[in-house]
């Protein structure tokens, strides 16, 4: 008897011990999404989104494109979605939705940015590169992957997004855009030299389709741990000019539109989650 005691009391330790390693592991893992702060392993890399609301026709929407270039140079983690509007050979007919959402009752007047969709980028943009940076972290709650095949006109989207937290109510959005589309853009801005027009000025990042609604679809299943897949089969959209010059972003936003976490990719590109070891 006195043996199984012991043998008993040197077990509670072992158990105890069992049971605070297990609450490790599958307790959600606590954010520190700071732009400076440290890897948390088991978290994602934090991208930002910047949506360039513009026209070749608005002469002051360079001043936009040189701010995101501005921002490439301090970050590889920043995403753009380029949305064309008024007459423009790339306006993006279904705008309605952002429209509502960026500027409410009235007409968009151009330039418009906005960092992870409902953040004001303070103007002007290039002087004010660090707040987009700021946005950007080694820690997220959430990733994303995606795993495309193009071929014959028509595409097969994979996106997978893996959680690190708990969330409730949030969307996928899903976007098709086109690269290195040149055409003449009206000037204003003097990084871009004394001149009114850019010949063949390079548009990239522009908004061709969204293959989820434009303000996103609900997910379910969005609980620490587990991850949650989508497929989108759809044909290549009839605007886009260059099948090789497509990519895809897809990002998740909270309920109140703001972006959580966002990623770009290539077309023909299997990616694996951006987690910390």
């Amino acid at each position: 008897m006195k043996k199984s005691a012991l043998l008993g009391l040197l077990l509670i330790p072992i158990l105890l011990l069992s049971c605070s390693k297990t609450e490790m592991i599958y307790a959600p893992i606590e954010v520190d999404d700071r732009v400076d702060a440290e890897p948390i392993s088991g978290l994602f890399q934090k991208n930002m989104l910047i949506e360039d609301y513009t026209g070749t026709w608005c002469g002051n929407c360079t001043r936009v494109s040189e701010a995101i270039e501005r921002v490439k140079e301090q970050t590889d983690r920043s995403v753009t979605i380029a949305i064309h509007n008024g007459l423009d050979p790339y306006h993006f007919a279904a705008i309605g939705p952002l429209q509502d959402l960026v500027s409410p009752g009235r007409d968009l007047e151009l330039p418009i940015s906005r960092l992870n969709r409902t953040i004001v980028w303070t103007s002007p943009e290039p002087d004010h590169v660090q707040q987009a940076v700021n946005l950007t972290s080694n820690n997220c709650g959430l990733g994303l992957a995606m795993k495309s095949i193009v071929a014959d006109g028509n595409i097969e989207l994979d996106v997978n997004i893996k959680f690190a937290q708990n969330y409730e109510n949030v969307k996928l959005v899903v976007c098709l855009l086109e690269n290195h589309l040149l055409y003449r853009q009206t000037n204003y801005f003097s990084a871009y030299g004394p001149v009114p027009y850019i010949q063949g000025f390079e548009h990239n990042h522009v908004l061709r389709a969204s293959l989820t609604p434009l303000l996103g679809e609900g997910l379910s299943g969005t609980n620490f741990n587990q991850t949650v897949s989508k497929r989108f089969s759809v044909p290549v959209p009839a605007n886009v000019s260059n099948l090789e010059n497509i990519s895809f972003v897809a990002f998740v936003v909270d309920s109140n539109n703001t972006v959580i976490n966002v990623r770009e990719a290539e077309i023909n590109q299997e990616q694996v989650f951006e987690q910390n070891p």
